[in-house]
């Protein structure tokens, strides 16, 4: 089963393109990568990358992709589509491909993706892909996107959004361990209960505001721009 993410950004087109679509820019607000770096092409190519992502202190798992976006399209929507894989021996995720489309809606964007993979280490990897790094990675996705559309509608730097969140989660913790020790085990649940389904804050980035399915249930078509692309 594919992941898909949707969310709206009340933005314009460039700017949303730019920070989705520039390297730099990309890896400030996309938990899955700790660095992209675009690889030196031949003019009429595909473009190329490199990828890592810290998944220890001291070690990164990376990969290379192919990608190439198209942002001409008659009806004003943008798309980008990538192919990649990794050969790290730490890395679950052996290869997969993605899109992006942008779609213009009324006062803003939506922004949405839709991807898969094949995990490696047979029926070992499999069980803990379903169980562990799929819901992983459909929620980190889902939580990038909203960081990405504090960025773009409020201003709010990546970084300063992640320190809300670790801010925000700790009180979280210390309001409901502070029940848990000193108040009356009726009150001490509730607090419980308010720390765990309560929303975040508005300028706090949450992967619950994000669409998990395709509107209708329908699965998304990916775009035919994908299959122009070789494997990484």
């Amino acid at each position: 089963m594919g992941l898909y993410v949707e969310t709206f950004v009340r933005a314009g087109m460039d700017e949303l393109w730019e920070r989705s679509q520039d390297p730099a820019r990309h890896q400030r607000w996309d938990l899955r990568f700790t660095s992209i770096h675009h690889l030196p092409r031949s003019e009429g190519e595909p473009q190329r990358f490199r990828y890592a992502t810290r998944v220890l202190p001291f070690v990164c798992v990376d990969g290379t992709g192919v990608c190439a976006g198209d942002r001409r399209r008659p009806d004003g929507t943008r798309v980008s589509a990538l192919r990649f894989a990794s050969d790290h021996p730490l890395s679950l995720l052996a290869e997969g491909s993605g899109y992006w489309r942008y779609v213009p809606d009324g006062d803003g964007i939506r922004f949405l993706t839709g991807y898969d993979y094949r995990p490696r280490w047979g029926r070992f990897g499999a069980l803990a892909d379903r169980l562990v790094l799929r819901p992983l990675m459909g929620w980190a996705t889902a939580w990038s996107f909203d960081r990405l559309r504090l960025w773009c509608e409020r201003g709010t730097p990546p970084g300063r959004a992640l320190a809300r969140a670790v801010g925000e989660s700790a009180l979280r913790a210390l309001a409901a361990a502070a029940a848990l020790l000193y108040a009356p085990t009726a009150a001490a649940l509730l607090v419980v209960a308010a720390a765990l389904l309560l929303p975040p804050l508005p300028g706090t980035p949450a992967a619950r505001r994000c669409l998990r399915t395709p509107p209708g249930r329908t699965p998304a078509a990916a775009p035919r721009l994908l299959s122009t692309l070789e494997p990484s």
